[in-house]
């Protein structure tokens, strides 16, 4: 019996028509079962959303075999290394990981010197050549998104205070630098704090902001976790009906948020289709199969107007 290929996420391979629609029989080397490893920074709602969707693609497909790994931290290279590792000693066929820093680099070297193929996911390593993709938010788009909406609601010569994330970190670096291209020269950002994405450093920032920097009328984060601390202390300083927190990732907490009219709004990412999406660019690659450099997930900008469509 022949069975035919389909072509889902066909969008996210660059197949030609005839490997479409070429069968299973004609191609065994391609068609064969694979072991992916899947490594994500912390736990936390965007990444366990991500690991749910990749668990998802696992038990949809009896010819693809996941094993995973989790760090403690956004700054954990320590442990995504060590899964890196003992991934390799798996003899896993591909792993899609959502690198720390670039200081993972040479662990995912060896892993590609193996013949391991290696998708990232969430965020680059720039100028790495090892990869086979990269399946991610266009962070500099989805922080256009928000600097347009900031110039929208602030008055010009309005103060704002930017928590970034961590620092060197080309995703969250693209976060800020999107908003600032979008905003505009008429708004004078007063201060920007590195929070490393930890709510509790976010906490902190905001709260000297505030005492700080009484002028600002509007705090923009680069992650959903400082955004949340950066409440508690909006919140702490009887500040809610004066500032305008406008955040990054649209996670739980921030929807919570949003939906009570406490946050302005989140420039929303979809954890769940990266971990779908990055599993099928891992199988795929680990097939021999060629996939896109580039995979967008995309982004929207998320207010009491429509936060009820977010699922």
């Amino acid at each position: 019996m022949r069975e035919t290929v389909g072509c889902a996420l066909g969008s996210l391979l660059l197949l030609t028509p005839a490997a479409c629609t070429q069968s299973v029989e004609d191609r065994p080397a391609t068609s064969r079962s694979v072991k992916i490893g899947f490594i994500t920074k912390f736990p936390g709602d965007f990444y366990d959303t991500m690991v749910g969707a990749a668990r998802q693609y696992d038990a949809d497909h009896a010819d693809v075999e996941v094993v995973y790994g989790q760090g403690k931290s956004g700054t954990d290279d320590e442990s995504a290394i060590g899964f890196i590792e003992d991934m390799i000693a798996q003899h896993v066929d591909a792993i899609a990981i959502t690198p720390t820093s670039p200081n993972v680099q040479s662990a995912l070297d060896r892993a590609v010197a193996r013949g391991i193929k290696v998708v990232l996911v969430d965020n680059d390593i720039p100028g790495w050549t090892g990869k086979s993709s990269v399946v991610a938010t266009d962070n500099l788009a989805g922080g256009r998104l928000a600097g347009t909406w900031l110039a929208k609601q602030l008055r010009p010569g309005a103060s704002l205070a930017v928590l970034q994330g961590r620092l060197g970190n080309p995703s969250l670096d693209d976060r800020v630098a999107g908003m600032k291209a979008a905003l505009g020269t008429d708004y004078d950002i007063v201060t920007e704090v590195a929070t490393d994405c930890d709510k509790t450093k976010g906490f902190n920032a905001a709260q000297d902001v505030l005492a700080t920097h009484p002028e600002v009328t509007a705090i923009y984060s680069a992650c959903g976790p400082p955004s949340a601390g950066a409440l508690d202390a909006i919140k702490a300083a009887n500040r809610l009906q004066s500032i305008t927190l406008l955040g990054f990732d649209a996670s739980a907490e921030e929807l919570v948020a949003i939906r009570a009219g406490e946050q302005a709004g989140s420039v929303a990412q979809f954890p769940a289709r990266m971990g779908t999406m990055s599993a099928e660019a891992a199988a795929s690659a680990a097939r021999g199969r060629p996939v896109q450099p580039k995979i967008d997930t995309g982004t929207e900008l998320i207010t009491k107007a429509n936060v009820d469509t977010v699922k």
